[in-house]
């Protein structure tokens, strides 16, 4: 029996996740989330009723918080995060405090840890903005290019260099204490339970409301992995020896699209008809994102497995009787 310490696990990712493992009959989970912005409904719920999964209520900004959790620990998925563009431009102080602190905490608490194989920390795509605003990326990005911050007074900044920070973190601990880890940066992962604040669900409810559609950075590309295959190349990196001490990408760069074209399909899914009118592009938004995912594809051997269209139709179906109940 495996055991599993998930933070961040009543979030988007975490409970996919959580979901996954529970499943399998060779895990024991402990799922640690302060529900703040994670989800306490009916499918966590039934997560936490399942006899090989364990739920703490805990703000790992407070390092007694780790206090309770098993030593014996053999994997832990480090999820969570504050996150989102109107987190980071309106609480860039939370950003910064709460992204920084938990990750010092845990990596503090894991020099403890007898038989730990593996910490797996949470990246993101955002951490390469400030390589492509002063000396722009190739496309597809590969996990090698150089980091450097965008305006460092400019609170958009922050969530990348949180993530920058927990980077550093995981190698230089590594180095001094063993503490072995693995370091993903998700791209445009989408999927059921995500919130309202990502453009899928977000044209869900516009298209449900009203046939005109106002649609910002038209030619704008994004390059979109549905959840599943993103928790798939997850456990199988967190898990496989050749990937401790490394970095990769978590996405899919064979579904780039223009955000035009998302919301045509995702009209589509949803079975609307629709007309588009094209906006400016927003601000500080790069024209083009799309991550090489050579790397996590030649160590795991995975390769996605869900269609844009066709994970965009299984997004929706969850979404369908929920339109109403926006949250973050």
């Amino acid at each position: 029996m495996k055991k599993v310490l998930i933070t961040g696990a009543a979030g988007f990712v975490g409970f996919h996740l959580a979901q996954e493992l529970a499943a399998l009959d060779t895990y024991e989970l402990f799922l640690v989330d302060n529900l703040q912005r994670g989800r306490m409904d009916p499918a966590f719920e039934s997560l936490l009723n399942l006899e090989r999964v364990h739920f703490v209520k805990a703000d790992l900004t407070d390092p007694s918080a780790f206090d309770g959790f098993p030593l014996d620990v053999d994997y832990i998925y480090h999820l969570a995060a504050v996150i989102g563009v109107q987190n980071v431009l309106e609480h860039p102080d939370r950003v910064l405090y709460v992204n920084a602190t938990t990750t010092l905490h845990l990596f503090e608490w894991a020099k403890q840890c007898t038989q730990l194989k593996r910490i797996l920390f949470s990246s993101t795509s955002e951490i390469y903005a400030g390589t492509l605003k002063h000396f722009g990326i190739d496309i597809p990005t590969p996990e090698s290019v150089p980091l450097v911050l965008a305006d460092i007074t400019d609170a958009r900044t922050t969530y990348a260099l949180s993530k920058m920070y927990g980077e550093s973190i995981c190698h230089n601990y590594g180095r001094k204490y063993g503490i072995p880890s693995t370091i993903v940066r998700y791209h445009n992962v989408y999927g059921p339970r995500m919130g309202f604040k990502h453009v899928i669900p977000e044209m869900f409810v516009k298209i449900t409301n009203q046939p005109q559609i106002q649609v910002a950075s038209p030619r704008h590309t994004r390059a979109f992995c549905y959840i599943d295959d993103a928790v798939h190349m997850t456990i199988l990196l967190c898990e496989h020896e050749a990937a401790k001490g490394e970095t990769f990408h978590v996405g899919n760069q064979e579904q780039e699209i223009t955000i035009r074209e998302l919301v045509q399909e995702v009209a589509y899914a949803m079975d609307r008809s629709i007309t588009i009118h094209e906006q400016s592009d927003t601000p500080g938004s790069p024209a083009r994102r799309c991550p090489d995912t050579c790397r996590v594809q030649g160590i795991t051997g995975y390769i996605p497995q869900i269609p844009l269209a066709d994970g965009i139709r299984r997004t929706y179906s969850w979404y369908r009787d929920k339109l109403q109940d926006l949250y973050e």
